[in-house]
């Protein structure tokens, strides 16, 4: 699925949080996979959902991202239930459950081993919208 980024504000790509969190994805991906380069993304993903939508944080389902390691942050929840994040094996049976629910609650992924998905999002209160942020950082190596 083609997506669309808004670029960061530089005072947050810029930052201690944000170099923490890459910081912290090198140094334990680094020891995965040592003395390799990496070409890294960071994408801000925001699902909502109002009462007429469904709010899907993967709508392609079960997937990997073909990258080599995944850090995904959960920067915030509003009003929201459900998001619940799912690892699966190569022949994509589940093997791990978990939510991400609080700030910088962090998952990190193996993506050459393994397949992931995420639950929708519901509200809490149906006349309050909700949404749910997570920053997702990919780990490629460098050729």
């Amino acid at each position: 699925m083609a997506r669309h980024y808004e670029p960061f504000e530089d005072q947050i790509l810029r930052g201690r949080t944000m170099d923490s969190l890459l910081t912290l994805g090198c140094d334990i991906f680094g020891r995965l996979a040592p003395y390799s380069g990496w070409h890294i993304e960071a994408h801000q993903f925001r699902i909502e959902v109002n009462g007429e939508e469904v709010g899907l944080p993967t709508p392609e389902g079960v997937h990997r991202d073909g990258v080599t390691f995944v850090l995904m942050a959960m920067i915030g929840r509003s009003n929201a239930i459900g998001g619940e994040s799912t690892v699966f094996n190569l022949d994509k049976q589940p093997v791990e459950k978990f939510s991400l629910t609080d700030p910088l609650d962090v998952a990190l992924v193996n993506d050459e081993r393994v397949y992931h998905g995420v639950t929708p999002i519901e509200q809490v209160d149906p006349a309050v919208p909700a949404s749910r942020d997570v920053l997702v950082i990919t780990y490629r190596h460098k050729p």
